[in-house]
């Protein structure tokens, strides 16, 4: 309905009888090509997130720069703090190391990826409106204490629908791709250790 939308999107109070709208990002990695499998433990730290992004709730923008936050739409969590356990997952179908562990671990890991969620909004100054996805990934050398690779991460997906529930369907593909190009980064990067 467009009420709910001019209510989601422009700040306005929703009614009392529109009730809270609560979505996860759950997107599910591919399974890839079976790599060799190396003798290696990678540690996956907690994912930091840009100012703006580290909030159950969900951005939006209707012009460049201005950052808003929809009314009865949110996140069941920071994106940050979903992403983390999904990123364990796309590392573990990759069957390339030894373990996956998250940071604290009392397991001496070789390797580390440290992550961080730039940005993930949707941008409705564009008909149909796209969804934004941008994370930068650094792969760490832990014995060698130096940084082996960083790379960033940047997608757009058009939303299915220009409402906030067309905007998760969209950042859960986009996240499953990310995941994907994300995993075979951290095995291709980690060739020779």
């Amino acid at each position: 309905r467009s009420s709910d939308l001019l209510a989601g999107c422009t700040g306005l109070h929703a009614t009392q009888a529109e009730p809270p709208h609560t979505y996860v990002l759950d997107a599910r990695a591919l399974p890839g090509k079976l790599q060799i499998k190396r003798d290696l433990v990678l540690a996956v730290s907690l994912p930091r997130a840009r100012s703006g992004f580290d909030t159950s709730q969900m951005a939006y923008l209707q012009k460049p720069h201005e950052l808003n936050y929809f009314v009865v739409n949110q996140w069941a969590d920071t994106p940050v703090r979903m992403l983390e356990p999904l990123l364990v997952q796309a590392l573990e179908q990759t069957q390339s190391f030894r373990a996956i562990v998250r940071v604290p671990s009392v397991v001496t890991a070789n390797l580390r990826l440290d992550t961080e969620l730039i940005r993930l909004q949707q941008d409705f100054s564009t008909k149909p409106s796209k969804v934004q996805l941008t994370l930068r990934a650094q792969l760490i050398d832990i014995t060698g204490k130096r940084v082996l690779a960083v790379k960033l991460f940047d997608d757009a997906e058009n939303a299915t629908s220009d409402d906030a529930y067309g905007g998760v369907l969209a950042a859960n593909l986009l996240l499953q791709r990310e995941l994907n190009q994300l995993a075979d980064f951290c095995v291709n990067e980690s060739v020779g250790h």
